[in-house]
């Protein structure tokens, strides 16, 4: 047992992982969305797009999310790699600060990423260390906003350079890498889990503060590799999937 480990912190997030992480989980939850597809390019650009758009009210996440399926035509690879400028003039779409300039702005980008650059896992597979999160989102962002686009749009995507604790992000990271049979998909076979960062949002940093697994009272960046650091001694092949456990004790039982 590793220095500094509590066997009974453990032992209760080793237990409600395995309560949450079910195939029952996905219904109300934004990762229902790519679920509905089975190709990985679909499964990873609509699970893209959804992660980017995931804050507030799930069942309102979830809602957009069917509507971007729809403005992608049901084939969100084959819109990405066919559409004409013509084809973007249409769109309306709103999700909270996310509007039809970002979207279109967006699936500009993926376009240019999947015919220059070879698709999403081969930019996040640049790096697969300990800074894994700090470098390959900093790389992904010079790569995603290389081509022209509005000041307004790079709100979206988190920058960990300004401390931002890239929560959707790293819930997208976890959801592509991550296969555990049930919740995440595991279709990103040139990163490990071990370098994966837990997606802090509210629920798991309160949770992880009564846990006593961190000590930080901002939900930033360094909160973030402080609660790695914890999750590590506890497994460190596959940190994150303690995601479920600490957000679960959070949202659905008020812990």
């Amino acid at each position: 047992m590793e220095s500094g480990l509590n066997q009974e912190v453990k032992d209760l997030l080793e237990f409600k992982y395995k309560e949450y992480n079910s195939k029952s989980f996905i219904e109300y939850d934004p990762i229902s969305i790519p679920h509905k597809f089975s190709q990985k390019e679909d499964i990873e650009i609509i699970g893209f797009l959804v992660s980017i758009i995931a804050w507030g009210n799930r069942k309102s996440i979830i809602k957009s999310g069917n509507k971007l399926i729809e403005i992608l035509g049901n084939s969100p690879y084959d819109f990405i790699m066919e559409f004409k400028e013509k084809d973007l003039e249409k769109i309306n779409f709103t999700h909270r600060t996310f509007n039809s300039i970002d979207l279109k702005f967006f699936l500009k980008s993926l376009k240019n990423i999947y015919q220059n650059y070879k698709g999403l896992e081969n930019i996040f597979s640049k790096y697969s260390n300990e800074d894994f999160m700090f470098n390959s989102i900093l790389y992904f962002r010079d790569i995603f906003f290389s081509i022209n686009h509005e000041k307004r749009s790079e709100k979206h995507i988190s920058n960990p350079k300004k401390k931002s604790a890239c929560k959707r992000i790293n819930m997208y990271l976890r959801w592509m890498v991550r296969k555990d049979k049930n919740v995440d998909f595991g279709i990103w076979k040139n990163i490990s889990p071990s370098v994966l960062s837990c997606p802090l949002d509210v629920h798991t940093a309160n949770s992880a503060r009564k846990l006593n697994l961190i000590s930080r009272k901002q939900n930033d960046i360094e909160t973030v590799i402080e609660l790695d650091k914890s999750l590590r001694k506890m497994d460190k092949d596959d940190p994150v999937k303690y995601d479920f456990a600490l957000f679960s004790l959070g949202a659905f039982e008020n812990f």
